[in-house]
């Protein structure tokens, strides 16, 4: 059933901390308990109201979303203990009030009178359902804001599929970025390329993320493409995100317009070298700053100056989550955590290479899950 471990675990959670009723808000959490994965990129909109959120009770979980997206939360309501409500964003009947609306919907599924502990996303939570709470007499707000985190860390068996038709894209991506890398392009039109691939592959529209930089910016680390031309003997990088099934994927690659020089080949190969040293190193109890630092120390010790970013982080239903292999972190990789690894070397305004995989922790190591060419020419 279609992410019912996940509630299985939470109504657990929530038990043990005797909390009957909860109210979920952040979309994250809603799209790791649900499956429900709403359009995304919209941007502010008169036509829509609140957030999509979960509303639980004594093991009963009720999907609250707006009238146009019940066509993709329909599989959720047919699944046990689950039912689908949903409210009027746009009409040209009524004035545009999706969000009076929803608090008026959500007293109706919260009925009205509530007694002990509530537990609330409260960061994410709209100010007026706070207050529909209050008024239909909730006894006591509990913030559930991180509760459920280290859930998400460990990914179940259709996690890891949703995980893996994205990174299946951004290998088709990065494959039609690396022809489109050529003498007189723009960035635009190697993100262009990139991005056509991939929603021709998916036969759908599909959000994406992240950079696409050629190496004589003056910020060459990262950023949107823009009209940059491509010069002869210029390095890319070209970071990929795709969401496809409400979960994110994440790789790089670096390529270069024509014969790359003497210079950018020792630094694609010491890149290379880095990042099969991180991926070596991802096992089961690992902590995340000793692959950082394993990593970082690499880089210095072949005399090049240490990237300023992450060696890696986690993903799932969003772009960054735990455990980031950062210099702070003293968490430990447990089994099926999949982690990106993505070392790099940059000089300002002249060039810049980043490789980036995505691997699965399984028991004796790691799998790799992205298939991208990172192969210097």
């Amino acid at each position: 059933m279609q992410h019912q471990p996940q509630r299985d675990q939470t109504h657990a959670l929530l038990r043990s901390r005797n909390i009957e009723r909860a109210l979920f808000a952040n979309l994250a959490t809603v799209k790791w308990l649900t499956g429900f994965a709403p359009p995304i990129q919209t941007g502010t909109s008169a036509f829509l109201g609140g957030p999509p959120m979960v509303w639980y009770e004594n093991g009963y979980w009720t999907l609250i979303v707006l009238d146009w997206q019940e066509v993709n939360a329909g599989e959720f309501a047919r699944q046990e203990n689950c039912a689908l409500v949903s409210y009027t964003g746009y009409t040209v009947k009524q004035p545009l009030t999706g969000q009076v609306k929803l608090r008026g919907l959500f007293r109706s599924v919260a009925q009205n009178k509530l007694s002990g502990k509530i537990g609330i996303e409260l960061r994410d939570a709209p100010a007026d359902i706070a207050l529909a709470l209050h008024e239909i007499g909730a006894a006591e707000l509990i913030p559930t804001d991180t509760w459920l985190d280290h859930f998400r860390r460990i990914k179940t068996t259709q996690e890891l599929q949703k995980m893996r038709d994205n990174f299946r894209l951004t290998d088709i991506g990065h494959a039609a970025a690396r022809q489109a890398v050529q003498v007189g392009a723009r960035e635009i039109e190697v993100w262009n390329a990139a991005h056509a691939a991939i929603e021709r592959a998916a036969g759908q529209r599909v959000p994406l993320g992240n950079d696409c930089v050629v190496g004589y910016r003056k910020e060459n680390i990262g950023g949107w493409p823009l009209d940059y031309e491509i010069h002869a003997g210029d390095s890319v990088i070209v970071d990929l995100s795709t969401i496809l099934h409400g979960y994110w994927s994440d790789s790089c690659a670096t390529y270069y317009a024509g014969e790359p020089s003497a210079k950018q080949r020792a630094m694609h190969t010491t890149a290379q070298r880095a990042l099969e040293l991180a991926i070596s190193l991802v096992k089961p109890g690992a902590v995340a700053r000793d692959i950082d630092h394993q990593v970082r120390e690499f880089m210095r010790k072949e005399n090049y100056p240490v990237y300023p970013h992450h060696t890696g982080h986690s993903l799932g239903v969003t772009s960054h989550e735990d455990p980031r292999i950062v210099p702070y972190n003293d968490m430990t990789l447990q089994e099926n955590m999949v982690i990106m690894l993505e070392p790099g070397i940059y000089f300002p305004e002249e060039t810049s290479v980043r490789l980036e995989d995505a691997v699965l922790v399984k028991k004796d190591g790691a799998e790799i899950l992205t298939h991208h060419d990172k192969s210097i020419p």
